[in-house]
């Protein structure tokens, strides 16, 4: 199994040798198996890479993910297809039971809305908002509780005032780490066969990745309270520029352990499993679901496992 995340960040030229990745920078060469790489990054705009070992990553599954230059995910390559894409499937996703898609998406927002919760619990915050949210979530969260739970929730842990719409470091390392989860789990939703484009919830047009919107809702968590964790002056990191440090440290929560239904994984293998429960339960393959996502009390910044 893939469990690498490679991010390169000076200039560099990546190529295929002997079913190897070769990084070649002006000091350095390095080579890494293929079938190591789950998330290649390159984090620079003088990185020059084949179409051998994009095809390469692309055979293995890998996600490649572009920087732009503001520092922050532009696009990313992912296989395209799937052995298990075919009309039977396709027609499956579009015909999806709306009873089905409506409880998956309850469960969805209710696991958002419980970490949520945690994450001001852990931080010191407890909103009294955010809990009347939840405790009031109807099927197909019809009258908005997430809504109703974000506009609380944002200033509670990064303060009075915040808003997701401004353009500050803050908002910027929540988008950074946003894109991350999202690129994993729309790789996930194409390698089990399904369109990214068709959501249970997101229905925007000009969003080629709807579905994968949808189910990222319960890790978002994840990143905020790392984020509002560093977002101020710690021994770690200073907050106040958006420094290749914070990047590698969003990066590395792939590897944080958690809990997915009762059982303890790295969150890279934990967004496979739920990804899988979910298009299942939609598929009419299981008929039961569960989505509890616990994340930890302390979300930590460790050594990434390939940096150049």
């Amino acid at each position: 199994m893939a469990w690498r995340t490679i991010i390169v960040s000076r200039h560099a030229k990546i190529s295929l040798s002997a079913n190897n990745i070769v990084i070649q920078t002006d000091q350095d060469r390095f080579h890494v198996p293929v079938s190591d790489i789950d998330v290649l990054m390159l984090s620079t705009l003088q990185g020059v890479i084949t179409t051998a070992a994009i095809n390469a990553l692309n055979r293995g599954q890998a996600v490649i993910i572009f920087i732009d230059e503001s520092g922050n995910p532009s696009c990313e390559i992912q296989t395209t297809s799937s052995p298990r894409r075919n009309a039977h499937r396709i027609t499956q996703q579009v015909n999806w039971i709306k009873e089905r898609v409506e409880r998956l998406w309850t469960l969805i927002v209710t696991s958002k809305i419980k970490n949520q919760l945690a994450v001001c619990e852990h931080l010191d915050c407890p909103n009294l908002i955010i809990e009347t949210a939840l405790n009031e979530i109807e099927i197909n969260d019809v009258s908005n509780r997430e809504a109703v739970a974000a506009r609380a929730y944002f200033p509670a842990i990064f303060g009075k005032g915040f808003s997701r719409d401004e353009l500050n470091e803050k908002n910027a390392a929540l988008n950074y780490g946003y894109a991350i989860i999202h690129s994993l789990i729309n790789r996930e939703i194409t390698i089990r066969g399904n369109m990214t484009c068709i959501g249970i919830h997101h229905d925007r047009t000009d969003n080629q990745y709807n579905l994968g919107s949808d189910l990222m809702e319960p890790f978002r968590p994840i990143i905020d309270q790392w984020v509002a964790t560093h977002g101020i002056v710690t021994s770690t990191f200073k907050f106040n520029e958006f420094t290749p440090d914070i990047k590698y440290g969003l990066v590395d929560l792939l590897n944080l352990e958690l809990v997915f239904n009762g059982k303890k994984g790295l969150l890279r293998n934990i967004i496979g499993d739920y990804v899988n429960d979910c298009l299942r339960f939609l598929n009419q393959e299981i008929n039961h679901i569960n989505v509890e996502v616990t994340i930890p009390n302390e979300v930590s910044s460790r050594e990434i496992n390939g940096f150049i």
